[in-house]
């Protein structure tokens, strides 16, 4: 937002008041207006509000239309090649290449779009394992992108964290940046590039928050198979016994409804890895698709839809009642509810667990060509997890018609396998033999 008129924001007198030492002028960002560092909840609802990004609805879920972009667009995501990384990235499809010179010219644009606008950064974590936390920065130029980074990432504990805080990874989202393919080498006016070198993530031209959580799954994934920990696109419970569960599959398979089993305690529903200590999640948050949510089938995450705190992302609602309608799909198929994880009644506060008893891989089987249910073996999972048949949902990705496409997504998420995927079954099955997994 660029506040010509110098008008007086809700939080403006507090945007400094859990600033980083390490401030963005250490990244080349200067000449900004107004830096709003680390506000809670509650201020970034009224910043928000403010600006006119979104609209309260019953309940206090904060509804906001994401625009054009409603789903990732996952044929504009590159990957930066250069010296340092490019001999372990899985170059193709999924990883892009982009020149350094390219990039370099590109955040010069960034710099140069920023200034004069006011922005909002999030300190948090990526990782509740200690021993693998990815310190990370999320810059957006929208409240509510902010406040979005605060639902689903970890947050420091302390004023001195946030003061202390230097970032391993910033990720820079600018919904109204535009690439320009002639000049940038890009396919579209969209443009999700990450730096492994400079350690610097920019998201240009979509409003669709998913590309920030997914950028940083990314990230995850390409650092901690170099350590031996095994990242994977899956949730995770944890039963009476203490038996941990992880639940593999694209979106929209079940992996959110699943975990959230009412009898069980819940790890996370999307991203997480396992080291040697055990199951971890990545992040702080639930990111569910909410269409055709059923208050008796999913009564957790249908309560999150009506709570203060949670974004509903092209949910339709009524102006005058404020009440949502979780079943209509006027916008797209893709709606979806950012809400804290302690938002669910029995979530782990830790957000560990121990190594796990079961894996199970969910498969949307379009052609119907499996039976409901197989025990596989190591061989046969192991071949399954590269293979990963499924078939893609409607929404979930751009470009994708009503009817399901049948798909091989590799390693159930190969959009964000930065490393070659018998990087990952190789640590896989390790893991598998080790620990004795069913």
């Amino acid at each position: 937002m660029n506040n010509l008129l110098d008008i007086k924001t809700p939080a403006e007198s507090q945007a400094a008041a859990r600033k980083s030492d390490y401030c963005l002028e250490y990244q080349g960002l200067i000449n900004l207006n107004k830096v709003y560092w680390n506000l809670p909840i509650e201020a970034l609802y009224e910043e928000s509000v403010f600006r006119n990004e979104g609209k309260i609805a019953l309940g206090g879920t904060f509804v906001v239309n994401t625009g054009k972009h409603t789903a990732r667009a996952a044929n504009d995501k590159f990957v930066v090649r250069e010296p340092n990384s490019e001999g372990h990235v899985w170059w193709g499809q999924y990883n892009r290449p982009y020149s350094t010179d390219k990039f370099s010219e590109l955040f010069n644009r960034v710099q140069g779009y920023l200034q004069g606008k006011d922005v909002f950064v999030q300190d948090c974590y990526a990782g509740a394992d200690p021993d693998y936390r990815l310190n990370v920065r999320i810059l957006t130029e929208h409240a509510w992108h902010s406040m979005f980074a605060r639902n689903m990432f970890i947050m420091p504990a302390t004023n001195d964290d946030y003061r202390r805080h230097i970032p391993d990874f910033t990720v820079i989202t600018v919904p109204g940046f535009k690439a320009f393919p002639q000049i940038d080498s890009t396919h579209t006016n969209t443009a999700i590039v990450i730096n492994f070198e400079q350690k610097l993530c920019i998201i240009g031209n979509t409003g669709y928050a998913g590309e920030i959580k997914k950028s940083i799954f990314t990230i995850m994934n390409y650092l901690l198979p170099l350590e031996g920990v095994m990242t994977m696109h899956c949730s995770a419970n944890i039963g009476s016994q203490d038996d941990t569960a992880l639940f593999f599959g694209l979106s929209g398979t079940g992996k959110t409804t699943l975990s959230a089993d009412p009898h069980r305690k819940l790890i996370g529903d999307d991203e997480h890895g396992w080291s040697d200590s055990g199951v971890f999640n990545f992040e702080g948050g639930c990111y569910a698709k909410v269409i055709g949510l059923s208050q008796t089938a999913e009564p957790q995450i249908y309560s999150c839809t009506h709570r203060f705190g949670t974004i509903l992302e092209n949910v339709i609602y009524d102006p005058v009642t404020r009440l949502i309608d979780l079943d209509d799909d006027e916008r797209t198929e893709n709606t979806r509810a950012s809400y804290p994880l302690e938002f669910i009644d029995n979530a782990v506060v830790s957000k560990r667990g121990g190594h796990p008893n079961n894996i199970i891989f969910l498969t949307c089987d379009a052609s119907g060509v499996m039976p409901p249910i197989s025990r596989l073996s190591t061989p046969q999972a192991l071949y399954h997890f590269i293979s990963g048949y499924t078939s893609k949902i409607a929404g979930t990705e751009i470009g994708l018609a009503e009817e399901p496409e049948i798909t091989f997504s590799t390693c159930f998420g190969g959009p964000f396998m930065v490393h070659h995927p018998a990087y990952y079954s190789d640590i896989l099955r390790r893991k598998i033999e080790r620990y004795n997994v069913n």
